[in-house]
C-alpha cells in the first residue's frame, strides 16, 4: 500500500471496530502476533526486555509478552505509566498477564536505565513505549527512557514506530529510539519516506492486523486523502 498518515491509520482502526465489528483487543492481538513473528525470526537467545508505555502501543507490548510466553519464550516486562491511566485495551492485556502469573514490573526512567545499561548485543529491547500519536517534544520520563534505550548495547525492535519519531514528518520529538527493526502495521507510515527518518527505523517490516485487503483498499479509496504515493 501507499504511505499512510497516522490520522488515517487511526480512522482505519476505528472503522474496523465500527463497520466490521472487530474488537480493539483483536486488532491489538493481531498487531502483537505480527511483532512476535518478526522478533522470533531473529531466533533471540539472550534477554528480551519489553518496555511498555500507557497507551495502545504499550498494550501491544504487553500482548507480545503473553504471546512470547505461549511459545515458551521468556521476556521481562517493564511498564512505564508516567502517572497516566492505561487505555482500556492495554489494561485488559495487563490483567491477562497478571492472571497468568507473568510479572509486570512498574518502571521509571531510573529503574529502566539500570536494567538496560547491562544488556549485551545478544539481547533485545522491545520498544512499545510510545506510538504514532506523539507530537512536540518528549518530556520526562519518556525522554530519559528513550535515551536509555539508545545507550544500551542491545538490539531494539520498535512496535509500529520508534518511540519519539513523528510518524508523519519523520522528525524526532527532540529524541527518538534508534531501532534496528521497526514492525509497523497496516501500511508504511508517511514519515518513513523521508531520508532523515531512516537512521531511526532500521529494517522496516509491515504486518497486517486482520483487515480484509479488499475492504481496506475500498475504504482507503473512499477516505484516502491521507495517503501518499
Amino acid at each position: 500500500m501507499e504511505y499512510l498518515k497516522s490520522w488515517l491509520i487511526r480512522q482505519i482502526d476505528a472503522a474496523a471496530v465500527q463497520e466490521l465489528g472487530m474488537a480493539g483487543l483483536l486488532l491489538m492481538e493481531n498487531a502483537a502476533h505480527g511483532a512476535c513473528e518478526v522478533l522470533e525470526a531473529f531466533d533471540p537467545q539472550g534477554r528480551i526486555i519489553i518496555v511498555s508505555g500507557p497507551g495502545n502501543n504499550g498494550g501491544d507490548g504487553l500482548a507480545i509478552a503473553r504471546l512470547l510466553a505461549a511459545n515458551g519464550i521468556e521476556s521481562e516486562v517493564h511498564l512505564a505509566r508516567a502517572g497516566k491511566t492505561l487505555t482500556n485495551d492495554a489494561q485488559s492485556n495487563l490483567e491477562f498477564l497478571n492472571r497468568s502469573g507473568i510479572v509486570v514490573q512498574e518502571a521509571d526512567s531510573k529503574s529502566l536505565k539500570t536494567v538496560l545499561e547491562v544488556l549485551t548485543p545478544g539481547d533485545w529491547i522491545v520498544d512499545a513505549l510510545l506510538g504514532t500519536g506523539i507530537r512536540g517534544t518528549l518530556r520526562s520520563p519518556f525522554r530519559e527512557i528513550v535515551e536509555a534505550m539508545n545507550q544500551s548495547s542491545a538490539r531494539v525492535i520498535s512496535v509500529d514506530v520508534p518511540s519519539g519519531l513523528d510518524a508523519d514528518t519523520g522528525e524526532t520529538c527532540g529524541v527518538a529510539v534508534r531501532a534496528n527493526v521497526t514492525v509497523t502495521f497496516v501500511a508504511t507510515k508517511a514519515g518513513f519516506r523521508f531520508p532523515h527518518s531512516l537512521p531511526y527505523l532500521g529494517q522496516i517490516e509491515v504486518r497486517q492486523i486482520g483487515l480484509p485487503q479488499r475492504w481496506l483498499t475500498a475504504w482507503c479509496e473512499l477516505h484516502g486523502n491521507g495517503s501518499i504515493s
